[in-house]
């Protein structure tokens, strides 16, 4: 393959279109939010670099974030560095906030990847690696933590290897001394570089005792872009020394087409890297234009936005924050969605953290928030005009792996709650809200305990409704046994018009799954065929709450036999002469309890499968098979099936056995028989609730 130059690309339009965009993504507790402190300092975006710690960084500036030292939102804050723009998006890392960054992905220039050599994070790691190895985005990966760091960088690069299925490429070595880092030698430039703290790096001479280890690193380095350059590996095979911008270029190419992942080194915490970094990114980074590319978006024709988040203010209502792909939009311009919403601009607003300024218009290829864009959502692109916009991307929302029956403490508040649960729904889209009125019950469903515990906080927080929570209410239901039979006999009589209605009915279980069937053997009009139909309905009146308290399921009603009054006999005296009969029958007829079983599926790394295994077991799972995750190396999976009423928490223990990363999907499967005493508990203790 031949080398590109870099002011070819540029003359294609790589490098027009506004600031560049990078999304900062990594494991939970890597230090991206310290890194995009440690910019902004350096840039001048700041006077002094926040802490997570002390709670004054510009990134998680929200309450629920400073209160648990973690990301549980997206910030973003621009800069300038030599002479160009950039807008940094600081994604979550925590695997339950995962989904944040996922309506970044396809519209930000590159991903700057923090991680740090700890090899108990190489699966979070990964998590992270394949979101952005899916959406083909060119990306970094940032070793933080360097200071701190107990192995050599050659043994923390085999770790980080494993989690990427894209060539790690070493592009800086640290320099050492008494077994601390100290400093880095680029292997591009050749140049060796002291720490200072917060400040840029000092270059200084290579010292003997380097230069060694620098003509290795640089070797390895340079045949891996050899691999992609024909020219490159001529020089090499020759023993010749390439020209300085050709490898340049090469670094740029191979970056921009995904054929490797550039790896710098560095600690945030000190500010240490940072200035390499910010230039690897000036240099190497691609821009709007290859972007635009990537997702299939024309340069020409109206302007074009991609909203990436949703969030309601206290004071200024909803607010879009989404990146400009084409053109500009300014206050006051109509735009319509790709859901086909026409809506008005209320204003531009400049975000940097929690701050939001006004702007006259969001300018080509910057990220700027559109208020009170009512009808539009989260993955919608807009247009300006009546012309309904083009889907960008499309992103599902992730499947919940935990959910909480929620109800308010004040009934007064019930609007409120459904009001307030709708737009934090509207701001996260891995939130679900099921309302279930077989239970009266509000079920709320996310990403995990902290996830549905931050939105609570939200809940109270912002909207200052306050609610209780628990397990959800299981899906039990109940079924027969054995056949039975009854008659049902409605006859009253007070005056005028009677009652009259007789009916002889028998039921028999069915196969699991078949529902409820109702046969009609009336022969000799004993029972007129106006009343077949009530009968019917008062069978079905009594199968939603059995003897057991439940609703019952499988069985089979034959209505055989019966008799009627010419003038007492009515609708609904032959409706109420089927549930006698079927009280009296159902509880002859050996009822039984049933729960819910879910088919799960459980991925986890290899390392944790016997843990995972117990904690399936322990939870009354019955394990199927154990297999290898396809197109995840290092990773297995557990199909089984587990009770429903076993299903709360599981996410929390598979979880805390596997540093973080362990997930399930599940459905329903079939109804199983539950007897003994689990079986009397629960419905003893649904006959507790139902008469409180």
């Amino acid at each position: 393959m031949a080398a590109t130059s870099r002011n070819e690309g540029n003359a294609n339009g790589v490098r027009g279109g506004g600031p560049r965009c990078i999304a900062i993504v990594g494991p939970f507790q890597s230090g991206k939010t310290t890194l995009l402190e440690s910019i902004l300092e350096r840039c001048g975006g700041v006077s002094r670099a926040g802490s997570v710690k002390t709670g004054n960084s510009v990134g998680d500036a929200s309450a629920e974030a400073r209160s648990h030292q973690m990301s549980t939102e997206l910030n973003v804050a621009s800069v300038e560095f030599l002479g160009e723009r950039f807008q940094f998006v600081d994604c979550p890392g925590s695997v339950e906030f995962l989904h944040e960054m996922r309506h970044v992905l396809p519209v930000v220039d590159a991903a700057v990847v923090v991680c740090e050599a700890d090899d108990r994070k190489a699966p979070a790691l990964e998590l992270v690696l394949r979101e952005l190895e899916e959406a083909d985005i060119p990306r970094f990966l940032f070793l933080n933590k360097i200071d701190t760091a107990s192995r050599r960088v050659r043994e923390t690069l085999g770790i980080l290897q494993r989690a990427s299925r894209t060539p790690l490429l070493l592009r800086q070595i640290p320099i050492w001394q008494k077994g601390i880092a100290v400093g880095f030698i680029d292997l591009a430039l050749e140049r060796a570089f002291i720490y200072r703290e917060h400040a840029p790096s000092e270059i200084v001479p290579l010292g003997s005792e380097e230069t060694g280890r620098e003509k290795e690193a640089r070797f390895s380095m340079l045949e891996k872009l050899a691999d992609y350059d024909d020219a490159l590996m001529e020089d090499l095979l020759g023993d010749m020394e390439p020209p300085r911008d050709r490898i340049f270029d090469d670094l740029a190419r191979e970056l921009q087409h995904r054929h490797v992942v550039p790896v710098l080194i560095g600690s945030a915490e000190r500010g240490n890297g940072v200035t390499r970094l910010l230039k690897a990114l000036r240099h190497e980074a691609p821009g709007l234009g290859e972007t635009r590319g990537r997702i299939g978006v024309v340069a020409e024709g109206a302007p074009l936005a991609q909203v990436m988040k949703t969030w309601h203010s206290g004071q200024g209502g909803k607010v879009s924050l989404a990146r400009m792909l084409r053109g500009r939009l300014a206050e006051g311009d109509v735009v319509t969605s790709s859901g086909g919403v026409e809506a008005r601009i209320a204003g531009v607003l400049a975000v940097k953290g929690m701050e939001q300024t006004r702007k006259p218009a969001a300018e080509e290829g910057e990220i700027a928030a559109f208020a009170r864009l009512e009808g539009v959502v989260t993955g919608d692109a807009l247009t300006l005009g009546k012309l309904r916009a083009s889907v960008v991307s499309s992103v599902a929302p992730p499947e919940s792996v935990h959910a909480l029956a929620v109800s308010v403490k004040d009934r007064k508040d019930d609007v409120r709650l459904a009001a307030a649960l709708a737009r934090l729904a509207e701001e996260d889209t891995a939130l679900s809200i099921t309302h279930l009125p077989e239970f009266g019950e509000m079920r709320l469903s996310g990403q995990g305990e902290m996830h549905l515990r931050v939105t609570l906080e939200r809940l109270a927080g912002r909207y200052g409704v306050s609610v209780e929570s628990g397990p959800p209410q299981i899906g039990h239901r109940e079924t027969i046994r054995s056949k039975a039979g009854a008659r049902g006999r409605h006859r009253k009589q007070s005056g005028g018009h009677g009652q009259y209605g007789d009916v002889v009915l028998e039921v028999a279980p069915l196969p699991r799954g078949e529902g409820i069937r109702f046969v009609d053997r009336i022969t000799g009009g004993v029972v007129p065929r106006q009343y077949i139909a009530s009968v019917e309905a008062g069978m079905r009146d009594f199968c939603q709450n059995g003897p057991l308290g439940f609703p019952l399921v499988d069985i089979e009603v034959t209505l055989t036999d019966g008799s009627y009054h010419t003038v007492d006999s009515s609708d609904m005296a032959f409706r109420q002469a089927a549930r006698i009969a079927m009280g009296e029958a159902v509880p002859q007829a050996k009822p039984v309890l049933l729960e819910p079983i879910l088919a799960v599926e459980v991925v986890i790394p290899s390392e944790a499968m016997s843990r995972a295994s117990a904690i399936v077991s322990s939870r009354r799972g019955q394990i199927l098979g154990y297999d290898s995750r396809p197109g995840w190396r290092g990773w297995d999976q557990i199909n089984a099936l587990i009770p429903e009423a076993e299903m709360p928490g599981l996410i929390v223990e598979l979880r805390s056995a596997t540093a973080g990363v362990g997930s399930f999907s599940a459905r329903f499967d079939h109804l199983a028989e539950l007897a003994g005493k689990p079986a009397e508990a629960i419905v003893a203790s649904h006959a507790l609730a139902q008469a409180r």
